[in-house]
C-alpha cells in the first residue's frame, strides 16, 4: 500500500470561540478601547459590573520578570480591607487540641484561615490531610505559623492578601468590592502595587469586576 495512503490524516484543532452573554456584550459596548488612569479605570470597572450581588473588583497584573522561572510571593494589608469577613481558627493553647479531634472525626470546618504556633504544628499533622486540600494547613510561607497568632489574625481580618505568581508571570488579586468608594479601591490597589514594585517591574494592568468586562490601566498613573 502506498505510504501516503496508509498515513492517517492529522487531526486539525479548531479554536472554539468563547460565546459571551448579552449582558457582557452590552457592558463591553460601554467600555471603550483606550487605557484609563487608575482612578478612571476603577470608576469605569464598577460601572461595567452587571452582577446582582456585591461583586469583587479584581486586578490582573502582568509582571516583567528577569528570569522565566522567577516566582513572586508577598503579603500586604489592604488599608480598606477586602470586604469579606474572615473566620479564623487559631491553635495556640492546650485547650485547642479538642478542635483537632473534632476535625479528625469529620466535623465541619467553617473557617477561611487557620493560624498556629510552631509548637502546635506537630499536633496538627494528624489533620494535615484534611486541612491541606482545603488550603487551610498553616505554613511558614503563608505566615500562618507564628509565635504571635493574635497579630496575624488581626492582619488577616483587616485585609491581608497574598500576592503571588502561578505558572505565568501574572498576579490575580481582589482589591475590594464594587460597593467600595472609588478612593478606597484606589488605595487598596496602590498597596498591592507598592509591594510588587519591591520585587518586579509591572508590564500591564487590567481591572475587572466578577461579572463584567475588563478595563486597561495606564501604567504612568500608578
Amino acid at each position: 500500500m502506498d505510504k501516503q495512503l496508509a498515513e492517517k490524516p492529522k487531526a486539525v484543532r479548531s479554536k472554539v470561540k468563547k460565546v459571551r452573554g448579552k449582558k457582557y456584550v452590552a457592558a463591553s459596548g460601554k467600555r471603550g478601547t483606550e487605557e484609563l488612569t487608575l482612578e478612571e479605570a476603577v470608576k469605569k470597572a464598577k460601572e461595567l459590573s452587571y452582577a446582582k450581588f456585591d461583586a469583587s473588583l479584581d486586578a490582573h497584573i502582568t509582571l516583567e520578570l528577569e528570569k522565566a522561572d522567577q516566582q513572586i510571593r508577598a503579603f500586604t494589608v489592604l488599608p480598606h480591607g477586602t470586604g469579606k469577613e474572615l473566620r479564623v481558627l487559631v491553635f495556640s493553647r492546650d485547650a485547642d487540641e479538642a478542635k483537632i479531634e473534632e476535625i479528625s472525626a469529620g466535623g465541619a470546618i467553617p473557617y477561611d484561615a487557620v493560624v498556629a504556633t510552631p509548637a502546635f504544628m506537630s499536633k496538627l499533622a494528624k489533620v494535615a490531610r484534611i486541612l491541606g486540600p482545603k488550603g487551610l494547613m498553616p505554613t511558614p510561607k503563608t505566615g500562618t505559623v507564628t509565635d504571635d497568632p493574635e497579630k496575624v489574625v488581626e492582619e488577616l481580618k483587616k485585609g491581608r492578601v497574598e500576592i503571588k505568581t502561578e505558572v505565568k508571570p501574572v498576579i490575580h488579586v481582589s482589591i475590594g468590592r464594587v460597593s467600595f468608594p472609588d478612593e478606597h479601591l484606589v488605595a487598596n490597589f496602590k498597596a498591592v502595587v507598592a509591594e510588587l514594585k519591591k520585587q518586579s517591574k509591572i508590564k500591564s494592568v487590567i481591572l475587572a469586576p466578577t461579572m463584567g468586562p475588563s478595563v486597561k490601566v495606564r501604567l504612568d498613573s500608578l
